[in-house]
């Protein structure tokens, strides 16, 4: 009888391991959306190159960093209002705590009022990025996070008539 014991004990164990070693490798695929709050303007063009992502608490601008593939191009933050979205970037990483988000800009930023388009100015936006910090833990097999651009938060004209990005970020 002592013998079946050790047999069920002895498998309830190697299964309770073998489930613990499961979570460890869970990975999500993690996807970046990015919509708009409404703004007076006939465009808001921001040049998005690349979107990455970092897992860990260091303050390294180069190390730990994860490059999403990323659908690179010029995106009118205007046609993403009232509940549209769009994909810009996904892949799969491990499950874990998302502390960063990094969105690489170009230099083609520009807005349109009326009938003049004027060059849009974001400062370090090309050289360090527009950085997002969050704590948010992903859950197993797929997740999404919406990078809510608040464009009537985040434009200014100066008194030289140039026009300045200041994102105002939110993350749903």
């Amino acid at each position: 009888m002592k013998p079946l014991h050790f047999i069920i004990a002895g498998t309830f164990l190697i299964g309770t391991f073998a489930s613990c070693k499961k979570e460890e490798n869970k990975s999500t695929d993690l996807r970046i959306r990015l919509t708009d709050a409404p703004y007076d303007a006939s465009e808001v063009n921001v040049d998005i190159e690349q979107v990455r992502v970092k897992f860990s608490d260091d303050n390294s601008d180069t190390e730990g960093w994860i490059d999403l593939a990323t659908t690179a191009g010029i995106y009118n933050l205007l046609d993403y209002q009232n509940g549209v979205d769009t994909l810009l970037a996904h892949a799969v990483v491990p499950t874990g705590r998302l502390r960063e988000i990094r969105l690489v800009l170009g230099s083609d930023n520009s807005i349109k009022i009326g009938t003049n388009v004027y060059p849009l100015t974001i400062p370090s936006g090309s050289s360090s990025g527009l950085k997002i910090k969050l704590d948010k833990n992903l859950r197993p097999d797929l997740d999404s996070v919406i990078v809510d651009f608040d464009a009537a938060l985040s434009i200014f004209q100066e008194g030289t008539g140039d026009y300045k990005l200041k994102p105002v970020l939110k993350i749903k």
